[in-house]
C-alpha cells in the first residue's frame, strides 16, 4: 500500500466525505419526517389513509433501493419530462425507502403506549392530534430511539448506492483516486475508514441507549 495516495488526494476524499455527510443528514431529516407522518396515518382511524400508507410500505420495503433510485432519476424524468438533480434524486429515493422502515419503528413505538393514555387524554378534553403530539409521542421516544439510530446507520451506508446515478460522494471519489493513481486497496481502505468515522459515534450512541434501556 502506498500511503502517500491518501495525502496526495486528501481534497478528493474530504470532498466525498462532505457530500456523504450532507446527503446522509438531509435524508435522516426527511426520512424521519416521512416515517413519522406515515406512522401517524397507519395508526389513525381513517381506513382509506391507513390502507394507502400500508401500500406505500409494501412497495418501498419490497423493492431494492438501487431500483428505486434508478427509477426516480432516469424513469421519472422520462415519464414526466421533469428533470431532477442527482442530489435530489438520491435524497428522494433515500427518503422514501428509509421512511418506510422508520415508519414501522415509529408505529411499533406508538402501539407500545398503553391505550389508556388515549382514553385518559380524551377524558381531559384533548383532541386526537393534541393527544398524539403532546402525550403519545413523548412516551415513544425511549422506545424508538435505539432502533431509530440503528436505522440511521443503515441510511448512511446506503448513500454509497447514489454512485450509480452519478452522485459524487465518498465511494465515487475513492474510485476517482483509483482511476488516477491505481492502488485500489489503499483507496478503498480510506473510504471504509471515513465511513467508520461517520458511523462510529452513532454506534456508540446506540449502545449507550440500549444499556440505559436495560432494567437494573
Amino acid at each position: 500500500m502506498d500511503w502517500s495516495v491518501l495525502s496526495d488526494n486528501r481534497d478528493l476524499y474530504l470532498s466525498g466525505l462532505w457530500a456523504t455527510v450532507l446527503l446522509s443528514f438531509a435524508a435522516i431529516a426527511t426520512g424521519t419526517l416521512a416515517g413519522l407522518l406515515v406512522a401517524a396515518v397507519r395508526t389513525s382511524r381513517i381506513p382509506v389513509l391507513a390502507q394507502l400508507a400500508r401500500a406505500y410500505l409494501e412497495v418501498f420495503r419490497g423493492t431494492p433501493l438501487l431500483i428505486q433510485m434508478l427509477f426516480i432519476y432516469f424513469g421519472a424524468a422520462y415519464l414526466t419530462g421533469f428533470d431532477i438533480s442527482v442530489f435530489g434524486a438520491a435524497l428522494l429515493a433515500l427518503t422514501l425507502y428509509q421512511g418506510a422502515y422508520i415508519a414501522e419503528i415509529f408505529r411499533a413505538g406508538i402501539e407500545a403506549v398503553p391505550r389508556g393514555q388515549w382514553e385518559a387524554s380524551r377524558v381531559l378534553g384533548l383532541g386526537r392530534v393534541r393527544t398524539f403530539t403532546a402525550v403519545i409521542l413523548p412516551q415513544t421516544r425511549a422506545i424508538v430511539l435505539p432502533p431509530l439510530v440503528g436505522q440511521y446507520l443503515s441510511l448512511i451506508k446506503d448513500t454509497s448506492i447514489a454512485v450509480v446515478i452519478g452522485y459524487v460522494e465518498l465511494l465515487r471519489q475513492g474510485q476517482a483516486v483509483i482511476d488516477r493513481v491505481g492502488d485500489p486497496a489503499t483507496s478503498y481502505l480510506a473510504v471504509a475508514v471515513l465511513y467508520f468515522v461517520i458511523c462510529y459515534p452513532l454506534s456508540v450512541l446506540v449502545r449507550r441507549m440500549e444499556r440505559k434501556a436495560v432494567p437494573v
